[in-house]
C-alpha cells in the first residue's frame, strides 16, 4: 500500500493548505482526547443521562460533571466537522489513496459518536467505554497519518536509503508502533474496569524496551537523516515521560481510592498519562511510516556502514538534505 502511495505522481501536486488543515484536525483531536480523559478522570461519564441532547437541551446547565461531558461533546462535534471538511478536500486532491483514507477518517469519527451515544444509553463502561477509547486512538493515528501523507517531504520523492543491518528499521519501527497500540488498549481496559493492572504493567516494560531499541537504531544508523532522527528523538522522549507518568498515575489511583472524590493530582496525572500515551503512539506510527517511505525494501546494507571507505550512497544523499 505504501509503495502505491509514494509512486502516485498526483501526490506531488497536493496543496499545502490541505496538509495544514490535516495538521489542524490532528491538533484538535489531541484536545478531544484531553476532553475525553477529563470526563473519565472526573467521574463525569454518567453526568448527562441522554444523547445527543443533554437534559433535553442543546446547552444544558453547565454545573458539576456536566461541564466536562458537554465540553467533550462540543469538542467531538468540532472534530467531526473538521474531519468532514478534510474528507471533502482530500476527495478533490486527485489521489484515490488520500480520498479513501479521508473517507475512512470520516467513518471513524461517526462511529465514535455512535459509541459515545451507546455509552450514555446502555451504561456499559467496561465494554463501550473501552472500545470508545480504542477507536479514538485509531482515529487519531489516521488523521496524524494524513498529516504526514500530505506533507511536502512525503511527496518530494526523497532518495531511498539502504539498511542492511538486522533487524531492519522498517520492521522494528512497525513492531514498536503495534506494541504501543496494544499497550494503549490494555491501558484503556484497566482505566475503564475491563481487566486488571498486571497486563498493562507487563506491556509497559515491553514497550519501553522496544521504544528504546528503536530510537537507538535510528540514532546509530540514520543519525544524519532529519526526517527519521526527529521522530526517533520524540519517541524516546515521549516513552520516557509516559513511563514516569504511568508510575505517578498509578500512585494517584491508589490515593484516589481513599478520597471522597477525584483529587487534582489524580485528574492531572491520569489525563497527562492518556495524552502522552496518544502522542507516543503518534510518534511511533509516523516514525514507522517515514522509515517505510525513506528506506529501500530490498536493501541489505546499513546506511551507516561504509563501502570502500566511503558512506553508503543513500545515507550520504539524504544526510545532505537533512
Amino acid at each position: 500500500m505504501l509503495e502505491t502511495t509514494t509512486n502516485d505522481p498526483r501526490l506531488a501536486s497536493i496543496p499545502q493548505g490541505i496538509h495544514r488543515f490535516a495538521f489542524l484536525t490532528s491538533a484538535c483531536t489531541v484536545l478531544l482526547l484531553m476532553a475525553g480523559a477529563l470526563v473519565t478522570s472526573n467521574d463525569a461519564a454518567d453526568s448527562v443521562p441522554d444523547w445527543p441532547l443533554a437534559y433535553g437541551k442543546i446547552i444544558p446547565p453547565l454545573v458539576g460533571g456536566i461541564r466536562y461531558e458537554y465540553a467533550h461533546r462540543l469538542m467531538a462535534g468540532t472534530v467531526a466537522i473538521l474531519t468532514l471538511v478534510l474528507a471533502i478536500l482530500l476527495a478533490r486532491s486527485g489521489s484515490r489513496f488520500l480520498r479513501n483514507l479521508g473517507f475512512t477518517a470520516l467513518i471513524l469519527v461517526i462511529a465514535q459518536a455512535v459509541l459515545g451515544g451507546m455509552r450514555v444509553k446502555f451504561h456499559n463502561p467496561a465494554l463501550t467505554a473501552t472500545i470508545h477509547a480504542i477507536l479514538a486512538q485509531i482515529f487519531f493515528i489516521t488523521v496524524v497519518s494524513l498529516s504526514l501523507f500530505t506533507s511536502q517531504w512525503w511527496n518530494s520523492a526523497p532518495p531511498k536509503l539502504d539498511d542492511r543491518a538486522s533487524p531492519p528499521l522498517r520492521a522494528l519501527s512497525a513492531i514498536t508502533a503495534a506494541a504501543i497500540f496494544v499497550q494503549l488498549i490494555l491501558g484503556a481496559g484497566f482505566r475503564h474496569g475491563a481487566f486488571g493492572i498486571l497486563p498493562h504493567i507487563i506491556g509497559a516494560i515491553v514497550v519501553l524496551f522496544l521504544s528504546i531499541w528503536t530510537s537507538r537504531t535510528v540514532r546509530v544508523r540514520f543519525g544524519t537523516v532529519k526526517q527519521l532522527r526527529r521522530w526517533g528523538i520524540l519517541l524516546q522522549s515521549f516513552i520516557g515521560t509516559q513511563f514516569l507518568l504511568g508510575i505517578a498515575a498509578y500512585w494517584a489511583v491508589v490515593q484516589e481510592i481513599q478520597a471522597q472524590q477525584p483529587t487534582a493530582a489524580y485528574v492531572i496525572l491520569t489525563v497527562a498519562h492518556v495524552l502522552v500515551g496518544a502522542l507516543t503512539l503518534a510518534a511511533s506510527v509516523v516514525l514507522a511510516l517515514s522509515a517505510f517511505r525513506a528506506i529501500r525494501n530490498d536493501a541489505t546494507v546499513s546506511a551507516a556502514t561504509t563501502v570502500a571507505g566511503s558512506p553508503a550512497t543513500g545515507s550520504r544523499t539524504e544526510g545532505s538534505r537533512a
